[in-house]
């Protein structure tokens, strides 16, 4: 609430054993005409779209249409030969050696071109040999649920994930979303617009974005998300613990994380368990982690100019687990 003052804008849900004790919006969705920033505003989750597709891939392996292990090559044709021995595996933990993205979000691009233009790229490392955090491997991912389910990315997320979650306000397409206050984004004090408002393909974001980022939410809805992997409803035990379970570290600089299938695993400065992503578009920014052992959940979202906010769920965590 003082942050406002600052131009803070956006919403904070905090939950603590089964129990949300915080959810609600702080300044403004839209600055003109007004409109109240609240734990219902709709806004764009950036890279926690990752999380998502990590888990469609692992719910398509549970009914037996793909395995992590495969390599690309029963998915995609023509893979040149420094490509040919890459994994799902591989795209799932950042191992791929894929650069990080090969143009902008909203760059008109479809689906067949995009294979076309990552499978000639030049890879960064050879597959499997280093961590390197890619767009461009979790859009591949996304490609791999098309082909393989034979319906829109976001249409699979629905049915297969969100609506399962209880996730009425979460995908690129649906809900309807002239019906939910969506947030606007800013830059300095230009209005931005929502994520609606720039190019998008009839059933997603054109392809430098599908699967790795662009979804809207709210952070209620991200919160039932967390509530979701707490139990085997949706992902198989099995495949909950592939999704959650550290696989490479993140690097030297990380601080000791490691990433999961769409996941970012790590402890905190008092050894606690923290699963999390974050995402940024450079306009919107959210944060989710979650801290399995002590039950606790904690989402930030923020519309802020300049992201200068981007540090705020460091402070909630603090004041939540009384780390003063």
């Amino acid at each position: 609430t003082r942050l406002v003052a600052n131009n803070f804008s956006g919403s904070v849900l905090v939950a603590r054993a089964g129990e949300v004790v915080l959810a609600k919006g702080y300044g403004l969705a839209r600055r003109d005409p007004p409109l109240p920033f609240t734990a219902e505003t709709v806004f764009d989750i950036g890279s926690i779209t990752k999380p998502f597709t990590a888990a469609a891939i692992l719910s398509l392996e549970m009914d037996g249409k793909v395995k992590t292990a495969d390599p690309i090559t029963k998915y995609f044709t023509d893979v040149p030969a420094d490509k040919r021995d890459i994994t799902l595996h591989q795209l799932l933990t950042h191992t791929a050696g894929f650069v990080d993205s090969l143009g902008g979000d909203y760059e008109r691009i479809g689906r067949d071109e995009f294979i076309r233009l990552a499978l000639a790229s030049k890879l960064r490392s050879k597959p499997g040999a280093a961590y390197s955090y890619s767009n461009v491997g979790y859009s591949l991912l996304a490609a791999i649920v098309e082909l393989v389910n034979q319906k829109a990315y976001g249409q699979t997320l629905r049915e297969r994930l969100l609506l399962r979650a209880g996730m009425q306000a979460t995908g690129y397409v649906e809900p309807e979303w002239s019906k939910l206050p969506v947030a606007h984004g800013y830059v300095k004090e230009k209005d931005w617009g929502t994520p609606l408002d720039h190019a998008w393909a009839p059933d997603g974001p054109f392809w430098h974005l599908r699967g790795n980022g662009g979804l809207l939410s709210t952070v209620v809805d991200l919160y039932r998300w967390s509530v979701a992997l707490e139990t085997d409803s949706i992902l198989s035990r099995a495949a909950l613990e592939a999704h959650l379970t550290p696989k490479v570290s993140e690097g030297f600089l990380s601080g000791g994380s490691q990433y999961a299938y769409g996941w970012s695993v790590s402890k905190d400065r008092k050894g606690r368990r923290v699963i999390e992503h974050n995402g940024s578009n450079g306009i919107f920014f959210a944060d989710l982690r979650m801290y399995p052992d002590e039950r606790t959940v904690l989402i930030l979202a923020t519309n802020a100019t300049g992201l200068k906010h981007m540090s705020e769920l460091s402070r909630v965590s603090r004041l939540v687990l009384d780390d003063q």
